[in-house]
């Protein structure tokens, strides 16, 4: 089968439903039961909702039961580069031959009755998990949780419940209540969950749907902590001490996502080593990530660029954090989103550290803010703002004024996928 098969597939796929977004779990299930109910042979899952720190995560969760000795499947959405990137199979990313031969499989079950594209993906990439073995299974949360594709698992080995925001409000609620309560949703009878860092009325939501459900809580705060203390993480839960490396992942947010995957491979069974080793060898792109290599690179030689994917006002502030514990630099913007999201809120806590902003639209990105849209909230929010026809073409500009700025590429995974498949 030739390289690209997949790509074809896809394209038909994405045509099967109207509708990009349409939770519901009943086209799941059909499709489920037309491939034979996959997801009841999977290895032991550990399913992962939240708003902020899901991928993150589970590349730690990944990094630790690796450095055990042991192997995880791993599903995470979107990709960045290629879609091949959502599906690794005990360690490596899914082959060509065999994604087309899954989405065919699938394809063929699914009979052309209408499923949207991740759902019909997400089958895929259960069905694959299914055929092949391994340790575990590292699942990460679509959108929400209670009708996300990924929630048709009864018995995980675990899951885990990262930060709650407030983001895709038209589909999971306005409130951080409402959509606290969609996240809760994986919550499963007899199974223990890790509960990061969260706002009251979130943590509300979370305890008393736990309780309805006979869910066990592991709630930051609570049964664990996680703190740094002389250049080292230390994680405290009911099991003990943890005295680890700091994260390799840059951010302080990054202290709470490695507590929680502390928290989560120590409820699973895993011992110091596989802790130490998620902490210090996790890897996971366009979050705070320095490009020093590529065509952008060489063309900004004597500039600091960095890439990150978020996109929310929690994310922003995330964001914020790193900019403002980095040597003193001056340090610019440039900024696409998809007109989903709310750049105001990304954006405030940014308005302090930057010089300016480059508004640029995200490339094959039907969704997106154009360049002038987003520089016009920029200006709003105070931020001297210009725009650009790419992100090439906006470091140039930079770099011309001040060829040692640090530059940061930031406001969509879209945005960040594409800067990473044209400076491979």
């Amino acid at each position: 089968m030739p390289y690209g098969e997949s790509d074809v597939i896809l394209g038909r796929l994405m045509g099967l439903h109207p509708k990009i977004i349409d939770l519901t779990l009943d086209r799941v299930w059909r499709l489920l039961d037309a491939l034979g109910n996959p997801q009841l042979k999977m290895p032991p899952v550990v399913h992962v909702a939240g708003t902020n720190g899901k991928g993150s995560t589970i590349a730690m969760l990944r990094a630790g039961i690796e450095g055990a000795g042991q192997s995880a499947h791993v599903y995470t959405s979107p990709h960045l580069v290629r879609f091949h990137e959502r599906i690794r199979l005990a360690g490596s990313l899914i082959d060509e031959d065999d994604l087309a031969a899954l989405l065919e499989d699938c394809e063929a079950a699914n009979d052309g009755t209408p499923i949207t594209y991740f759902e019909i993906t997400t089958c895929a990439a259960i069905l694959a998990f299914a055929r092949e073995q391994a340790d575990y299974t590292l699942l990460e949360v679509g959108l929400g949780g209670r009708l996300d594709a990924t929630n048709v698992i009864d018995d995980p080995a675990l899951t885990v419940i990262t930060p709650v925001s407030i983001d895709h409000q038209q589909f999971l609620g306005e409130t951080i209540e409402e959509i606290a309560f969609e996240k809760a949703g994986i919550l499963k009878r007899g199974v223990t969950c890790v509960v990061g860092p969260q706002e009251d009325g979130a943590l509300e939501v979370i305890e008393r749907q736990a309780a309805k459900v006979g869910a066990k809580l592991l709630v930051h705060g609570q049964h664990w902590h996680a703190f740094e203390e002389r250049g080292r993480l230390v994680v405290q839960d009911e099991t003990g001490l943890a005295d680890l490396p700091m994260p390799n992942l840059p951010g302080a947010h990054q202290i709470q996502n490695a507590g929680a995957a502390v928290v989560a491979l120590r409820a699973l069974g895993f011992d110091d080593r596989a802790t130490s080793r998620a902490v210090s060898k996790a890897e996971w792109p366009a979050r705070m990530q320095r490009l020093t290599r590529g065509p952008l690179s060489e063309a900004a030689p004597k500039a600091e660029l960095w890439l990150d994917g978020g996109h929310n006002a929690a994310a922003g502030k995330v964001v914020a954090d790193v900019l403002a514990k980095m040597p003193k630099k001056p340090t610019y913007l440039i900024c696409g989103m998809l007109n989903t999201k709310d750049p105001r809120g990304f954006l405030r806590p940014l308005v302090e550290l930057s010089e300016g902003l480059t508004g640029v639209s995200i490339p094959n990105a039907t969704a997106t803010f154009t360049a002038e849209e987003t520089r016009k909230v920029a200006d709003a929010a105070g931020m001297q703002a210009d725009t650009a026809p790419s992100v090439d073409a906006a470091v140039a500009e930079i770099v011309r004024k001040d060829p040692a700025a640090r530059i940061l590429i930031c406001g969509s995974l879209y945005l960040a996928g594409d800067v990473l498949a044209k400076n491979g």
